[in-house]
């Protein structure tokens, strides 16, 4: 083998300068039955008798039954999918090159204020729950108008579509009217995002007093099936009225819950058995380990925020991770916002993994004989797919690359220089990689994002409607734009 000297390796660069570099992706596009593929997966509905196999990609299905395939195929059939295994027979179905990636089931946002889209970054140094609020729901909110919250949630659930999140629960806590309803739903059936739109009442300002009465029209004009990519549940706190009205539609609810004073208010819903598999309960930090035990006995669904927790100090300021956990409760990952961060789900499972491993390496150190062991990657991954699906509702049909669930799919290009080379295919995910490299999503049988690009976006259109959003917002709060501000301040 002869050595290459560094001058040569400089000839080498120097020539490669010379040429254009095509990407895999796009080289990709250029085969005549690839682009077929393509436009087929990318036609609005599916087409039942569609088929689709993904070829050549190293596949972790987080399915046990399932396995892991170092190279492997998935078959996609309608919205379907039908077969994962190292080689299938598929004749004449469309055939997508999967090489160079890794596919696994797309991430589940548990938990998003998808309405403060434009509002993002805009408090990155916010301390705790009032500065929060004091940038969203005791200012901009008020002034929402329903076009306001159809660009929030727009922006958002592309922003989620780009970043491989499939599935978002949208606690929509700014349902001022039943029109800015109907535009914060329009904008997720738009987007074409899978979610669940959690409909719930403002926290300050006028409105018009409609929720959660209009939770019943909004069920009967657009949620006639529960077979379809956005679905309904409530956005309430313990409330018995709200509660009760919620189980009459056979809906599901959705609860902020964080700290000792939530863990008193539902003591008497627990005792009266008004808790149950039908809640999902966000944060959960700083919670007592009997109420944690009568989560569990519930089977109450959580999801944790790694990011928030720590940013508003919320409870003890660390996040409910390691206490689900302990109690042998599957938490799922929540984004919360973007109004101090950002929207992706690779570094909320970073962060959790460090955080909890921090702690336990601490205790380990101070003397806990009783220390938790060290989380590992695939458990981080697991949080922000299955576990997410659990506080959907949809574990049935999402979560993991298994036979029989709906096709809610992630490519992540491995051959970026970022990734390359890719030695762990779990560790390379959770550890490594970022939303650059999200080649293809495909979410219920349907490409969405194809060659890092997603499929039909019109920019320029987004980023006028957002900008006008804003401004006016801005304005109606008198707000005066400062880049380099260090704390978020109204005129």
């Amino acid at each position: 083998m002869t050595r290459k000297s560094r001058r040569d390796l400089l000839k080498a660069g120097a020539a490669l300068a010379a040429t254009p570099l095509v990407p895999a992706a796009a080289r990709a596009q250029r085969n005549d039955a690839q682009r077929r593929a393509i436009t087929e997966m990318a036609r609005p509905g599916a087409n039942p008798a569609r088929r689709v196999i993904l070829k050549g990609g190293t596949i972790v299905s987080l399915d046990p039954r399932v396995g892991n395939f170092e190279r492997g195929e998935v078959l996609i059939e309608g919205k379907k999918i039908v077969g994962v295994a190292a080689s299938l027979q598929a004749p004449g179905a469309h055939v997508i090159d999967a090489s160079g990636t890794i596919v696994i089931p797309g991430f589940v946002d548990a938990h998003r204020h998808s309405w403060e889209g434009q509002l993002r970054r805009i408090n990155p140094n916010a301390q705790t729950l009032a500065a929060y609020s004091a940038a969203t729901h005791l200012s901009f909110a008020k002034s929402y108008r329903p076009q306001d919250i159809y660009a929030g949630n727009l922006l958002t659930a592309l922003g989620c579509i780009d970043a491989g999140i499939t599935c978002i629960i949208d606690n929509s806590h700014n349902s001022r009217s039943a029109r800015h309803s109907d535009e914060a739903i329009r904008a997720l059936i738009d987007s074409g995002i899978r979610a669940v739109h959690a409909s719930g009442a403002p926290q300050a300002g006028d409105w018009d007093h409609q929720w959660p009465k209009d939770l019943e029209r909004l069920q009967k004009q657009y949620f006639a099936s529960d077979d379809q990519l956005v679905t309904l549940r409530m956005f309430s706190g313990p409330d018995r009225d709200n509660w009760m009205l919620a189980r009459g539609l056979g809906l599901r609810i959705t609860t902020e819950f964080n700290g000792p004073r939530a863990a008193e208010l539902i003591e008497p819903f627990f005792a009266e058995k008004l808790v149950g598999s039908d809640n999902t309960f966000n944060h959960c930090g700083a919670l007592p380990n009997r109420t944690w035990t009568q989560i569990r006995d519930a089977g109450v669904t959580v999801n944790v925020c790694p990011r928030s927790d720590s940013q508003y100090a919320l409870g003890e300021g660390i996040p409910g991770f390691q206490k689900a956990l302990d109690h042998g409760v599957k938490p799922g990952f929540s984004v919360d916002n973007e109004t101090s961060y950002g929207t992706d789900m690779f570094t909320e499972m970073r962060v959790a993994f460090h955080i909890q491993r921090a702690m336990a390496a601490n205790r380990r150190f101070n003397g806990d004989a009783n220390a938790p062991a060290p989380v590992s990657a695939r458990t981080v991954l697991e949080c922000a797919t299955l576990n997410g699906a659990l506080c959907a509702g949809l574990a049935g049909k999402i979560g993991s690359l298994s036979p029989g669930k709906e096709a809610d799919i992630v490519l992540i290009r491995t051959d970026e220089i970022n990734l390359y080379p890719s030695n762990n295919a779990i560790g390379t995910v959770v550890a490594a990689a970022d939303s650059r490299n999200v080649d293809t999503v495909i979410i219920g049988g349907r490409l969405r994002k194809f060659g890092g690009q997603i499929i039909g976006l019109e920019w320029e259109n987004v980023r006028r409607m957002v900008d006008e959003s804003r401004a006016w917002l801005f304005a109606q709060q008198g707000y005066k734009p400062d880049i380099f501000a260090e704390e978020f301040k109204l005129a």
